[in-house]
């Protein structure tokens, strides 16, 4: 079997997705090629799709801007991702475009290899941002069975929309930005899932970390850099830190097993995609 597998996005021309999937492929034994497909704000997405449909691609992931924008052309989705409303994956079954989401999997996969003990029904977590990658790790915290999930946001009905996805089981309240930065000593674990402090802004944060409890988790899914202003503070406090580029390598891990129905060992993968990324 040989892979033909791809990213559209935009920007992704410095994305380390490749990087990723060359190795799972070499792991697995299989050959293929993972290329980068960048469709601009002047192309016509139809016609690039189309394009890719012709040349019989096995499958391909989506970033920014295109999650939402790529399910009308599809001819199925997987429940999660039509909870989410969001695509990341496609995957080829005999002709038939299906799309999943793997973002909120990759996260709670990350999480749980770094911080297996944070996993329990007390664990008092706090969400901070309201966009597809927060709805998707919320409903990946979800489907683990954590029930005490806060959700912070510049706009609260933004937040309101994602504690939608919320179970019986699940608790979730909605902040501001302000009564989470005075409140986040009360916290277990919390995640930052805006792309506030990505380079080349990387000394802002969109709130302070400061006060974070020493004994809690403190989470940003930017990578680069590697250690955001946000995660700095939280260090400097004494808390643990968790990177963000675990949630990309192990979304792409799901998304390979998606593709090839392997799931590929990624032993040392996230040490070495560290070294790559503190390099840039």
């Amino acid at each position: 079997m040989e892979l033909k597998l791809g990213l559209i996005g935009y920007p992704v021309k410095h994305s380390l997705s490749p990087w990723i999937h060359n190795r799972l492929m070499e792991r697995a034994t299989i050959a293929g090629d993972y290329s980068v497909i960048e469709i601009g704000p002047n192309d016509s997405f139809e016609e690039k799709l189309e394009h890719m449909k012709d040349s019989g691609m096995t499958g391909f992931n989506i970033t920014v801007p295109y999650k939402k924008k790529i399910i009308p052309y599809l001819n199925q989705l997987d429940n999660n991702a039509r909870l989410i409303g969001a695509v990341n994956t496609v995957v080829n079954k005999n002709g038939e475009w299906i799309g999943y989401n793997t973002d909120g999997t990759g996260y709670v996969t990350g999480l749980k290899n770094n911080y297996p003990n944070l996993f329990g029904d007390a664990t008092r977590i706090l969400l901070i941002g309201a966009g597809g990658a927060a709805r998707g790790i919320y409903h990946g915290l979800i489907s683990e069975g954590f029930k005490c999930i806060d959700l912070a946001n510049r706009t609260t009905s933004s937040a309101e929309k994602i504690a939608e996805l919320r179970n019986s089981d699940t608790k979730t309240s909605i902040l501001t930005l302000k009564d989470a930065e005075e409140t986040i000593n009360d916290y277990d674990l919390i995640i930052q899932t805006t792309s506030v402090g990505m380079k080349p802004e990387a000394e802002k944060r969109i709130i302070s970390a400061a006060s974070v409890n020493p004994n809690s988790v403190v989470s940003d899914i930017v990578y680069q850099p590697i250690e955001t202003r946000f995660l700095a503070d939280a260090k400097k406090a004494g808390a643990s830190i968790h990177y963000g580029h675990t949630m990309l390598l192990y979304q792409a891990q799901y998304a390979f097993e998606l593709w090839t129905g392997k799931k590929t060992p990624v032993d040392n993968m996230e040490s070495q995609l560290k070294t790559v990324l503190e390099g840039r």
